[in-house]
Protein backbone atom coordinates (compact mmCIF):
# COMPACT_ATOMS: atom_id res chain seq x y z
CA UNK A 1 0.00 0.00 0.00
CA UNK A 2 1.08 3.46 -1.06
CA UNK A 3 2.57 5.71 2.09
CA UNK A 4 0.36 8.62 0.63
CA UNK A 5 -1.99 9.13 -1.75
CA UNK A 6 -4.21 11.53 -4.23
CA UNK A 7 -6.90 12.11 -1.26
CA UNK A 8 -3.49 12.10 1.44
CA UNK A 9 -2.10 15.57 -1.08
CA UNK A 10 -5.89 17.20 -1.11
CA UNK A 11 -6.12 16.91 2.93
CA UNK A 12 -2.33 18.27 3.23
CA UNK A 13 -3.02 20.94 0.69
CA UNK A 14 -6.72 22.41 1.93
CA UNK A 15 -5.20 22.09 5.28
CA UNK A 16 -2.50 24.43 4.69
CA UNK A 17 -4.81 26.76 2.60
CA UNK A 18 -7.95 26.72 4.95
CA UNK A 19 -6.70 25.09 8.61
CA UNK A 20 -9.90 25.60 9.97
CA UNK A 21 -11.43 23.34 8.09
CA UNK A 22 -12.09 19.72 9.34
CA UNK A 23 -10.85 17.49 6.51
CA UNK A 24 -11.71 14.23 8.12
CA UNK A 25 -14.51 13.20 6.01
CA UNK A 26 -12.83 13.77 2.67
CA UNK A 27 -9.98 10.97 4.04
CA UNK A 28 -13.20 8.59 4.31
CA UNK A 29 -15.46 9.90 1.34
CA UNK A 30 -12.93 11.13 -0.88
CA UNK A 31 -11.52 8.01 -1.65
CA UNK A 32 -14.68 5.88 -1.53
CA UNK A 33 -16.10 8.20 -4.38
CA UNK A 34 -12.47 7.65 -6.14
CA UNK A 35 -13.56 3.54 -5.38
CA UNK A 36 -16.69 3.81 -6.68
CA UNK A 37 -16.15 6.09 -9.83
CA UNK A 38 -13.02 3.58 -10.48
CA UNK A 39 -15.21 0.15 -10.13
CA UNK A 40 -18.30 2.10 -12.41
CA UNK A 41 -15.43 2.53 -15.12
CA UNK A 42 -14.84 -0.91 -14.93
CA UNK A 43 -17.97 -2.33 -14.71
CA UNK A 44 -19.29 -0.45 -18.03
CA UNK A 45 -17.73 -2.12 -20.76
CA UNK A 46 -19.04 -5.47 -19.19
CA UNK A 47 -22.91 -3.86 -18.94
CA UNK A 48 -22.03 -2.18 -23.02
CA UNK A 49 -21.15 -5.90 -24.02
CA UNK A 50 -24.64 -6.66 -23.23
CA UNK A 51 -26.02 -3.29 -24.83
CA UNK A 52 -27.46 -1.91 -21.35
CA UNK A 53 -25.69 0.63 -19.45
CA UNK A 54 -25.82 1.02 -15.49
CA UNK A 55 -29.21 2.86 -15.05
CA UNK A 56 -30.93 0.02 -17.23
CA UNK A 57 -28.80 -2.65 -15.79
CA UNK A 58 -29.60 -1.26 -12.18
CA UNK A 59 -33.69 -1.58 -13.03
CA UNK A 60 -33.25 -5.00 -14.46
CA UNK A 61 -31.71 -6.21 -11.25
CA UNK A 62 -34.12 -4.71 -9.37
CA UNK A 63 -36.50 -6.59 -11.11
CA UNK A 64 -34.63 -10.18 -10.63
CA UNK A 65 -34.06 -10.11 -6.97
CA UNK A 66 -38.26 -9.63 -6.78
CA UNK A 67 -39.64 -12.80 -6.64
CA UNK A 68 -41.29 -14.49 -9.62
CA UNK A 69 -42.57 -13.47 -11.70
CA UNK A 70 -39.62 -11.04 -11.31
CA UNK A 71 -42.71 -7.79 -11.50
CA UNK A 72 -43.12 -4.66 -9.59
CA UNK A 73 -44.42 -1.28 -9.59
CA UNK A 74 -42.91 1.58 -10.96
CA UNK A 75 -43.31 3.46 -7.50
CA UNK A 76 -41.52 0.61 -6.20
CA UNK A 77 -38.81 0.66 -8.80
CA UNK A 78 -38.03 4.30 -8.52
CA UNK A 79 -38.37 4.41 -4.95
CA UNK A 80 -36.14 1.24 -4.47
CA UNK A 81 -33.34 2.72 -6.53
CA UNK A 82 -33.50 6.11 -5.09
CA UNK A 83 -34.41 7.95 -8.88
CA UNK A 84 -37.39 10.53 -10.05
CA UNK A 85 -40.17 8.85 -11.73
CA UNK A 86 -39.67 10.73 -14.44
CA UNK A 87 -36.19 9.27 -14.41
CA UNK A 88 -37.37 5.44 -14.24
CA UNK A 89 -39.90 6.34 -16.82
CA UNK A 90 -36.72 7.12 -19.81
CA UNK A 91 -34.88 3.96 -18.42
CA UNK A 92 -38.09 2.15 -18.83
CA UNK A 93 -38.80 3.63 -22.29
CA UNK A 94 -35.33 2.12 -23.38
CA UNK A 95 -35.69 -1.16 -22.05
CA UNK A 96 -38.92 -1.80 -23.18
CA UNK A 97 -37.89 -1.34 -26.63
CA UNK A 98 -35.26 -3.48 -26.39
CA UNK A 99 -37.45 -6.07 -25.07
CA UNK A 100 -35.89 -6.60 -21.95
CA UNK A 101 -39.28 -5.76 -20.13
CA UNK A 102 -42.44 -5.45 -20.52
CA UNK A 103 -45.60 -3.46 -18.87
CA UNK A 104 -48.87 -5.61 -18.55
CA UNK A 105 -52.00 -3.89 -16.83
CA UNK A 106 -52.61 -4.32 -13.16
CA UNK A 107 -55.45 -7.01 -12.89
CA UNK A 108 -56.45 -5.08 -9.65
CA UNK A 109 -56.17 -1.71 -11.28
CA UNK A 110 -56.48 -1.26 -14.97
CA UNK A 111 -55.14 2.19 -14.58
CA UNK A 112 -52.02 0.77 -12.98
CA UNK A 113 -49.23 -1.41 -14.84
CA UNK A 114 -46.61 -3.66 -13.51
CA UNK A 115 -42.90 -4.06 -14.86
CA UNK A 116 -42.09 -7.17 -15.54
CA UNK A 117 -38.14 -8.99 -16.77
CA UNK A 118 -38.98 -10.33 -20.42
CA UNK A 119 -37.38 -14.24 -20.40
CA UNK A 120 -34.47 -12.25 -22.72
CA UNK A 121 -33.98 -9.27 -19.88
CA UNK A 122 -34.01 -12.20 -17.65
CA UNK A 123 -31.49 -13.72 -19.22
CA UNK A 124 -29.12 -10.82 -19.91
CA UNK A 125 -29.40 -9.40 -16.63
CA UNK A 126 -28.21 -12.91 -15.07
CA UNK A 127 -25.29 -13.15 -17.31
CA UNK A 128 -24.04 -9.56 -16.88
CA UNK A 129 -25.16 -9.97 -13.05
CA UNK A 130 -22.65 -12.86 -12.77
CA UNK A 131 -20.13 -10.88 -14.69
CA UNK A 132 -20.29 -8.08 -12.81
CA UNK A 133 -19.89 -10.05 -9.55
CA UNK A 134 -16.54 -11.90 -11.21
CA UNK A 135 -15.69 -8.27 -12.01
CA UNK A 136 -16.14 -7.01 -8.22
CA UNK A 137 -14.37 -10.01 -6.75
CA UNK A 138 -11.42 -9.24 -8.94
CA UNK A 139 -11.41 -5.78 -8.15
CA UNK A 140 -11.70 -5.84 -4.28
CA UNK A 141 -9.23 -9.35 -4.13
CA UNK A 142 -6.16 -7.32 -2.83
CA UNK A 143 -7.75 -7.33 0.70
CA UNK A 144 -8.09 -10.22 2.49
CA UNK A 145 -11.23 -11.86 3.26
CA UNK A 146 -11.73 -10.66 6.96
CA UNK A 147 -10.67 -7.56 5.30
CA UNK A 148 -13.36 -7.08 2.89
CA UNK A 149 -15.89 -8.86 5.90
CA UNK A 150 -14.79 -5.23 8.27
CA UNK A 151 -14.86 -2.71 5.22
CA UNK A 152 -17.92 -3.62 4.63
CA UNK A 153 -19.12 -3.75 7.82
CA UNK A 154 -17.83 -0.25 9.04
CA UNK A 155 -19.52 0.77 5.74
CA UNK A 156 -22.97 -0.64 6.45
CA UNK A 157 -22.35 1.20 9.84
CA UNK A 158 -21.74 4.37 7.83
CA UNK A 159 -24.32 4.69 5.71
CA UNK A 160 -26.69 4.08 8.42
CA UNK A 161 -25.18 6.44 10.98
CA UNK A 162 -25.63 9.41 7.76
CA UNK A 163 -28.33 11.54 8.80
CA UNK A 164 -29.83 13.16 5.15
CA UNK A 165 -31.00 16.22 7.02
CA UNK A 166 -27.19 16.92 8.93
CA UNK A 167 -25.83 15.42 5.43
CA UNK A 168 -27.33 18.30 3.39
CA UNK A 169 -26.74 21.26 6.14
Amino acid sequence: MPETDTIDHLITLWSAAMPDVDTRGLSVLGRARRIALRARIAVEPVLAKHGIDGGGFDVLTALRSAPSPHRLRPTELYRALAISSGGLTARLNRLEAARLIRRPAATDDKRSVFVELTPRGKALVEQGFREEMALQARLVSGLGDKEQWVLATLLKKLEATMDPVKAAE
